[in-house]
């Protein structure tokens, strides 16, 4: 089975913010228990401060806010939606 894209949003807020979410379900696997890779980012095009959420391999899920890297854990794709909105709310003081 090939990735199927089975989500993606790319807009940009107040003109300055550039944010795009993508999923796709996979194969499930070691790499990808829950069978979806995603990538949600969030640039701040003035600042250059950045949050970013993705679940490539080897890693497994994890952010990035700016240089900065934490774990994170999954638990479905609306809690994600909503931990990404506020992490930028929270970093970047723009509510999306």
């Amino acid at each position: 089975m090939k990735a199927v894209l089975v989500r993606h949003e790319k807009f940009i807020v107040r003109r300055r913010y550039l944010i795009e979410i993508a999923v796709h379900q996979v194969p499930r696997s070691n790499s990808y228990k829950d069978g979806l890779k995603w990538g949600l980012i969030c640039v701040d095009r003035v600042s250059g401060k950045k949050v970013l959420m993705d679940n490539h391999h080897p890693k497994g899920p994890h952010i990035h806010i700016d240089d900065d890297e934490l774990p994170y854990t999954f638990s479905g794709l609306d809690k994600l939606v909503n931990d990404f909105r506020q992490l930028i709310t929270e970093h970047m003081g723009v509510k999306i």
